[in-house]
């Protein structure tokens, strides 16, 4: 099913809690707390919204200080929270992202007013204080399972010590207080990938379900005859960005196409400038145009060097206009990308595999063609819209059912829930 959803059951009032990211940096984060928002609407739900954003933090010294305390725990989200909580009687609450200035205050506020809570896992906070399970450019796994307080040595988060001290006092207090086994009444982890290493680290493994992001406003499959590569994505350094510019000095017969902006911008035009390489830089776009983008190109290049809490949305894009993917072998996009069905993998990190991988593939025609056809069913079977608010109504009436019973429901993963 790849249309728009249709009404799924009795209408609910859903509660739609985000802690957006600075408005000059969108995530993916944001654009699926977005998406979930239409899906929802679209079928029929009502949907009230809980909502923060870092461009309210200021710069000052004090500003920040006030700002990693309110992590920890905010009243002030707590009394929001509990105030909306009675104004609008919502069914039941799901959180997108909650740090730094929601907190695990509101799902507290939640609980109170007897509102299941769900949390969708879109990166790795809860288990690691940098979010990435990433140091100095590697995955890394130190404190998953562990103390939170290892990471501060090394200053995980924004390469900051102060900084880590703050999100590692977040996860301890708040480990020590339960909020994350008892405020939270069901986890969504995005890949089988990230499900295992949350379970490891401490969040219950029954409250654990698994459900793939997706994409809501579905393109037609592309052609590739735009004689291009595309990627797609913020322009950090976790996201194997300089690996992928590095590798284009030899791949001189393939333009490259750069969507996306970030800190490290300036740095690789001038790096694509110096080796001559045949790049060009987009910078922001709208995400029909990046549709329109993917469907035209020849491959996508999804070159990351952390692990992705969730399938990247670049690849779900991909895999619906039927592009084939040139992929890091690495987290979740080494779990769905199958080589060579659905493209070809490359070492993370390593130029010349990246470079071996796009060649591989741009010289077998065939496997380009059988690509495309093997992308858009994988779509079509796990990230096409329908099934997406089929596996979260599933999980939704479920949670309900749990709550006004007050009998145990065993979880199981929404994911495989049939489509409505």
């Amino acid at each position: 099913m790849t249309g728009p959803p249709g009404r799924s059951r009795a209408p609910l009032k859903i509660l739609l809690a985000h802690n957006h990211y600075q408005s000059g940096s969108p995530s993916g984060e944001d654009i699926v707390f977005r998406m979930e928002r239409e899906l929802l609407e679209q079928a029929g739900h009502t949907v009230v919204t809980y909502q923060r954003s870092n461009d309210e933090i200021g710069a000052s010294f004090a500003a920040r200080c006030s700002v990693a305390l309110e992590a920890i725990w905010s009243s002030r989200t707590h009394g929001e929270m509990t105030e909306l909580l009675r104004r609008e009687r919502p069914d039941i609450a799901h959180f997108h992202n909650t740090f730094p200035l929601i907190s695990p205050s509101a799902y507290r506020a939640c609980q109170e007013m007897h509102v299941p809570v769900v949390q969708t896992l879109h990166n790795y906070r809860l288990i690691c204080a940098g979010a990435l399970l990433l140091r100095n450019g590697q995955p890394c796994e130190d404190c998953v399972g562990r103390s939170p307080w290892k990471g501060v040595a090394h200053g995980c988060y924004r390469d900051s010590k102060s900084a880590t001290a703050g999100t590692a006092a977040m996860l301890h207090f708040n480990r020590l207080r339960g909020s994350y086994e008892r405020d939270v009444d069901s986890y969504i982890a995005l890949t089988e990938f990230a499900k295992a290493r949350f379970i490891r680290g401490g969040l219950p493994a029954e409250k654990l379900v698994l459900r793939s992001n997706y994409m809501l406003d579905v393109p037609a499959v592309g052609t590739g005859e735009g004689g291009y590569a595309l990627y797609a994505g913020r322009l950090t350094t976790e996201k194997g960005v300089h690996t992928l510019i590095r590798a284009w000095r030899d791949i001189p017969d393939l333009p490259l196409k750069i969507v996306g902006d970030g800190a490290l911008r300036p740095v690789l035009e001038m790096e694509a400038r110096r080796d001559g390489s045949d790049i060009e830089f987009l910078g922001f776009r709208p995400r029909n145009e990046v549709a329109e983008l993917m469907r035209g190109a020849v491959l996508a290049v999804i070159p990351s060097e952390c692990y992705e809490g969730a399938f990247p949305l670049a690849a779900i894009e991909a895999l619906a206009t039927g592009t084939p993917v040139v992929a890091s072998a690495l987290g979740g996009l080494d779990e769905v990308i199958a080589a060579p069905d659905n493209g070809v993998k490359f070492i993370a990190g390593q130029p010349h595999s990246l470079r071996a991988a796009v060649l591989t593939l741009i010289q077998d025609e065939a496997l380009l063609r059988q690509a495309r056809v093997n992308n858009r069913r994988l779509f079509e079977e796990r990230f096409a819209p329908g099934r997406a608010l089929a596996t979260l109504m599933d999980l939704y009436q479920r949670l309900l059912h749990q709550r006004q019973s007050r009998q145990p429901v065993q979880l199981r993963d929404v994911g495989q829930a049939a489509v409505d």
